[in-house]
């Protein structure tokens, strides 16, 4: 699962916790649009995994979808 983490009330959302099913937690900041973790969590995000916004309630697909394609 992919969570979206603010890192400071009022500021813009940069990075995406993502719990690995092997019980580590990556994260991704999402400006690196070289990174390979930053692809694949766009592509999962498109195929329909879950996404949590920064409050921790759980994005429907079609919100997650939106907001994925305002990213670079």
């Amino acid at each position: 699962m992919y969570q979206l983490i603010k890192p400071m009330i009022g500021t813009e959302i940069q990075i995406v916790k993502k719990e690995n099913g092997d019980g580590t937690i990556t994260f991704i900041p999402l400006n690196a649009t070289a990174n390979t973790d930053y692809q694949a969590f766009k592509k999962d995000i498109a195929e329909g995994k879950s996404l949590q916004d920064a409050d921790g309630n759980v994005m429907t697909a079609e919100d997650a979808k939106a907001y994925i394609a305002t990213l670079p």
